[in-house]
C-alpha cells in the first residue's frame, strides 16, 4: 500500500494512493494510517491534488557516516557504532515544497537517503523483531548547511533549520529495504548513486540501536544515512531524490527573502 497525506479543496486528508501515472487516485482514510486503516468513501485524482509530507513526526532521527564511501568523503573512517543525531519536526516539509537557503550558511548540501516510518510505539527493539514496528519506507533528503555542521562540531543546527528534511511522495507499506537504489540528482545531473546493501549498520540493527536510547512514537522517522557524492545546492536549482520501489522526491532550491 501506498500512504499518502493531501492536500485538497476539501482539507488535509491521509490517503491510500491507488493506480499508477495518469490515472492514480487518492482515497481518504478515517483519522490516521497507522494499524488497518479504514476509508471514508473519498477520493480525488491524485492529478488534482497537492501531496504533502507523507507523515507528522514527532521526531527525526538520523544515522551519520552509515555509508563507507561517505564517511571516508568526509575525512575521516566509519565510526564502529551508530552514531545518531535529530533533526526537529519544523525541518519536514513535502514534495515540491522549497529548501530555503538560510543566509547565515555558505554551503548548504544535499543528501538522498531512505527513511524509515514507525508504526507504533516502541522501545527496546531487538533487531530480530525491528521490521514488526515498521510502518513503511519513503523517500528523504539530510539537507545540510556544512559549513555550520564542521564549524559547531555537533550538527543540531547544520541540520536543523526548517525545510531541511524533505519526505515524500508516499510511504511505501510493502518494500524489501535491504537492496535498493538511491540516486540523487540536480537540475537532472546525476549526483549520487548506491544501494542500501551498501549500509554499514542495516535497519534492523539500526532501529534496535535507536530504540535503546528512545521511545520511538507512530509516525516517527529513521533516516538511515546517505552515500557518497554529496554536494551544493544554490538557489533556482532543482534535487531529485528517487528510491527503488517507491518513487521521486523533488525540491527546488530557493533563498530566503
Amino acid at each position: 500500500m501506498r500512504l499518502g497525506r493531501i492536500a485538497s479543496p476539501d482539507g488535509v486528508a491521509f490517503v491510500s494512493i491507488e493506480g499508477e501515472g495518469g490515472e492514480s487516485v487518492a482515497k481518504e482514510i478515517a483519522e490516521h494510517p497507522f494499524g488497518t486503516p479504514t476509508f471514508t468513501g473519498r477520493s480525488w485524482p491524485l492529478a488534482d491534488v497537492r501531496l504533502l509530507a507523507p507523515i507528522l513526526a514527532s521526531k527525526v532521527v538520523c544515522i551519520g557516516k552509515n555509508y563507507a564511501a561517505h564517511a571516508a568523503e568526509m575525512g575521516g573512517v566509519a565510526p564502529a557504532d551508530p552514531v545518531i543525531f535529530m533533526k526537529p519536526s519544523t525541518s519536514i516539509i513535502g514534495p515540491n515544497a522549497s529548501i530555503v537557503l538560510p543566509p547565515s550558511s555558505s554551503q548548504v548540501d544535499y543528501e538522498g537517503e531512505l527513511a524509515i516510518v514507525i508504526g507504533r510505539p516502541c522501545k527496546d527493539v531487538p533487531a530480530a523483531r525491528a521490521l514488526d514496528v515498521v510502518l513503511g519506507y519513503t523517500v528523504a533528503n539530510d539537507v545540510t548547511a556544512r559549513d555550520q555542521q564542521k564549524h559547531d562540531g555537533q550538527w543540531t543546527r547544520g541540520k536543523g533549520y526548517d525545510t531541511f528534511c524533505p519526505l515524500g511522495p508516499w510511504i511505501e507499506t510493502s518494500l524489501d529495504p535491504s537492496d535498493l537504489e538511491i540516486v540523487t540528482e540536480v537540475d537532472g545531473e546525476v549526483r549520487q548513486r548506491s544501494r542500501t546493501s551498501l549500509l554499514l549498520h542495516d535497519i534492523p540493527k539500526f532501529i534496535e540501536w535507536v530504540t535503546t536510547v528512545m521511545t520511538l512514537l507512530p509516525g516517527d522517522v529513521l533516516l538511515t544515512g546517505t552515500p557518497e557524492g554529496v554536494g551544493p545546492l544554490h538557489a533556482g536549482q532543482n534535487v531529485s531524490v528517487t528510491v527503488e520501489g517507491i518513487g521521486t522526491l523533488t525540491n527546488p532550491i530557493a533563498a530566503k527573502r
